[in-house]
């Protein structure tokens, strides 16, 4: 039985629930590795990583290098003593980090691999309409999650599942896939398998505005999915033409009903509850939006103080 001395590694929400079973569990954590704070909102204020926030709290040693490579960090790391390294969501390791540990460094990726490899696994998995995802544990190699799996769960994606949804759930999976891997690794049973580097498999690219844009000759499950998918970060976004100005909106939630029509893709109709939206193969109704400089509003809100003239459109 190994006397396993852990850096765990991580950023966002879904890390601290993977580091909270963790540290629930009695797991030795020698050391957490976050991003450094980061200036936010109009008063540029620094803001910490949400790991930054819940490791403090745990009175665990937190290290926040700017470089991974810089010789200060890594003396700092070595001095942890620590045998073994777990990732979530972080970013990409030299070799120098992910090679230290006796017993190797293993990540957590939200996706059945080699499906889905890269940023944003969880939001591509819904926009693309799958049934079923899951968590995998890999041990990091050169490339970005091309390294030998240790174990994974399957985690089925219901109907009207949200990227925010199905973030819960991948979390509360990956929380219990990442002490299983723990597991065999501290009982020596880890059997890691490389994957296959070849195959018609899903990527999953990072977001940004030119891949999180509607497009509105699309048919209107995909539209609907699309919408789910980007839900509630980053947020699927449009711009909306109304009263001769064009305005960026962003769309949080929309049902689809398929119905033959002879409108144009994008047109709006509008009544004193529910905004419509012409598409390919029928009508979006839009729930969730929000305007420039306005919060996020459930559209029966916003009907009552702001118009929609007759010739509004999304494009």
């Amino acid at each position: 039985m190994r006397d396993l001395r852990i850096v765990f590694m991580g950023t966002p929400d879904f890390a601290v629930g993977v580091l909270k079973s963790l540290v629930d569990a009695g797991e030795q954590i020698v050391g957490v590795i976050t991003t450094p704070d980061k200036p936010a909102g109009r008063g540029r204020m620094l803001r910490e990583s949400a790991v930054k926030a819940y490791a403090t709290k745990q009175g665990l040693r937190v290290l926040q290098p700017i470089n991974l490579k810089d010789e200060a960090f890594l003396d700092e790391l070595k001095t942890l003593g620590a045998n073994l390294q777990i990732v979530v969501a972080f970013r990409m390791l030299p070799k120098v980090v992910w090679a230290l540990p006796d017993f190797g460094t293993f990540n957590l990726h939200a996706s059945l691999l080699p499906d889905y490899r890269g940023a944003a696994p969880i939001n591509w998995a819904v926009i693309n309409g799958e049934v079923k995802t899951g968590v995998t544990t890999f041990f990091i190699d050169e490339k970005i999650d091309t390294g030998a799996i240790i174990a994974n769960r399957e985690v089925a994606i219901e109907t009207k599942e949200t990227a925010g949804s199905l973030h819960d759930k991948l979390m509360e999976a990956g929380s219990g896939l990442v002490l299983e891997t723990v597991k065999l690794i501290r009982e020596d049973r880890a059997i890691p398998k490389p994957q296959p580097m070849d195959g018609d498999w899903n990527p999953a690219p990072k977001l940004h505005s030119e891949n999180t844009q509607i497009d509105w000759t699309w048919n209107g499950n995909r539209l609907e999915a699309f919408v789910r998918g980007l839900s509630p970060y980053p947020s699927a976004w449009t711009v909306l033409i109304n009263n001769a100005e064009e305005t960026k909106v962003k769309i949080y939630s929309a049902n689809f009903e398929k119905v033959k029509h002879d409108d144009t893709p994008g047109k709006i109709t509008a009544t004193k509850k529910s905004l419509q939206v012409s598409v390919l193969d029928g009508y979006l109704y839009i729930k969730v939006m929000q305007l420039p400089g306005k919060r996020k509003m459930e559209v029966s809100d916003l009907l009552n103080g702001y118009i929609f003239e007759a010739d509004a459109k999304f494009v």
